[in-house]
């Protein structure tokens, strides 16, 4: 088991390569220091004391967790303390729970296509970003049914 500063040092750099890829940098790190936890799951407390942050911060990226689905939130009986806790297969529900934003992207790629025709270069963009995210759309419950496969293996 690596020692508390190497543990840290570990969580800055993954949410480093999350922040690099979008994430807004507090949800990066709150998301880091849960999947670094043995069973997956902090306080907002334990969150704020692992990251060296006020509870404002804790509570913001959080919240973004929690929209994404990355994260859910639970409660032990008779305590009245929030545990956040990342799910084993978070990132098959991250990438399974995204159809909704592939078809928003779908359809207003068509919107453009069909805007601008697709006998002009952008028109034909527009087009071929819409049958990327059709093929995407129906590619990607094939892909999420073969992983679930090579996971029993």
């Amino acid at each position: 088991m690596p020692d508390a500063d190497e543990l840290d040092a570990f969580v800055e750099r993954y949410a480093e390569a999350l922040t690099l890829s979008g994430w807004p940098r507090m949800m990066a790190r709150v998301f880091a220091c849960l999947m670094v936890a043995e069973d997956g799951r902090r306080t907002a407390a334990e969150l704020s004391s692992a990251l060296h942050v006020g509870a404002p911060a804790i509570s913001g990226g959080v919240k973004a967790l929690l929209q994404s689905g990355l994260v859910t939130r639970e409660r032990e009986p008779g305590d009245r303390r929030d545990y956040y806790r990342v799910q084993e297969d978070t990132w098959f529900r991250a990438v399974t729970g995204n159809d909704a934003n592939l078809a928003r992207w779908q359809e207003a790629s068509e919107s453009g296509a069909r805007l601008l025709g697709t006998d002009t270069a952008a028109g034909r963009r527009f087009d071929e970003t819409r049958r990327f995210f059709e093929f995407l759309r129906e590619e990607l419950p094939r892909l999420m049914d073969r992983w679930h496969e090579s996971q029993r293996d």
